[in-house]
């Protein structure tokens, strides 16, 4: 997987693009006025791993509640803005970290030279969201690869004739093959770094699936440089399946990576793989490990430590009651299958502080 190479810009203390890790990205669902649920929420979020929070912003009062939870937090904000370039020179103003606007949206060039000026003394980059929404209908009947592109171009234009280019570029749509094809056909033609994704991606399974294709397929090519998964629900779900994805391709920095067999005949009824599984992870996430660790939980010892062997720690399921604590295909010792995620747990404390 060689990465395109691409520009560098700077939001708060995120560098994006260039040699920069892939960051995770999430928006919160709550009304921006609910000051103190969202100054909560982003806390959580960042705990969970995000690395940039954007916010709604539809109004002046939603300027003045951006700017107090930009106090509040210590993790990088993006204002989104619609329509009102008075509330993107706002936002900017009170403390937003980056801004993402829509040019085509925005109702006259003079007002965008003025969101540009702005940004431009602030030093504060510029989203461009490009989406099914953005393309000129005129000319095109649905949102296909090269209408995204076409509208990516054109706002892109913009900013560059007034001698801007500290931009990140977002080309979504609901549909998987589209959203792929626009950002190989972007990647193709610019540098500028991309924010990637799928948008309107629904909820549960179908969301983590679909999601998982368009920015697996994209990373996997070299193209996108910082991702979102956009789910109905919690946020803090989409950080966490965001940051599954990029494990799961090695471009997590750090984290731990958790492999589990789907059982057989094998494994010990006592011994419940997919609980046992459920409590390491969440256990790991509260440790907060600072370094990559890949941890199995195998139904039988044919499974692991045989075919986990790679696995830096793990538990296989074994017989009377007990499950066979190993690392790196060595057997350590039994464990009784009650006291085995403590062991792990142990373990994995130790290893922290090697």
């Amino acid at each position: 997987m060689k990465r395109k190479n691409t520009k560098q810009i700077i939001a708060g203390n995120l560098k994006i693009g260039g040699d920069a890790p892939i960051s995770v990205q999430t928006m919160t669902n709550i009304p921006i006025d609910d000051i103190d649920e969202n100054i909560e929420l982003i806390h959580r979020l960042h705990n969970a791993g995000a690395e940039l929070v954007r916010l709604a912003v539809k109004d002046e009062k939603a300027v003045e509640s951006f700017g107090i939870i930009k106090k509040n937090v210590d993790i990088p904000l993006c204002a989104d803005i619609h329509f009102d370039h008075k509330l993107a020179i706002a936002a900017i103003k009170t403390g937003a970290d980056k801004i993402r606007i829509n040019p085509g949206n925005i109702k006259s060039q003079e007002q965008v030279k003025e969101i540009i000026s702005t940004a431009k003394e602030y030093k504060i980059p510029i989203r461009i969201g490009v989406n099914g929404g953005s393309i000129d209908r005129k000319k095109y009947e649905h949102p296909t690869p090269q209408a995204l592109l076409e509208s990516a171009s054109e706002h892109i234009q913009i900013l560059e004739d007034n001698n801007f280019t500290d931009i990140v570029v977002s080309i979504k749509t609901s549909d998987l093959n589209d959203t792929i094809q626009a950002n190989m056909l972007f990647s193709e033609k610019y540098d500028y770094p991309l924010h990637i994704g799928l948008t309107e991606a629904g909820f549960g399974n179908s969301c983590i699936v679909q999601s998982s294709i368009v920015i697996g397929t994209l990373l996997y090519n070299g193209i996108g440089n910082t991702i979102r998964v956009s789910m109905t629900g919690d946020p803090i779900q989409e950080v966490k399946i965001g940051r599954e994805i990029l494990k799961s391709m090695g471009l997590l920095e750090w984290g731990t990576k958790i492999i589990s067999c789907p059982t057989c005949g094998r494994t010990d009824p006592r011994f419940d793989v997919l609980k046992t599984a459920e409590e390491v992870k969440t256990r790991c996430d509260e440790l907060h490990l600072n370094k990559s660790l890949k941890l199995a939980i195998m139904g039988c010892e044919v499974n692991g430590p045989g075919e986990a062997s790679d696995a830096d720690y793990g538990l296989a399921g074994g017989h009377d009651g007990y499950v066979l604590l190993f690392a790196k295909g060595k057997k350590i010792r039994k464990v009784l299958i009650e006291e085995s995620v403590d062991a792990l747990m142990e373990m994995l404390s130790i290893a922290i502080y090697e």
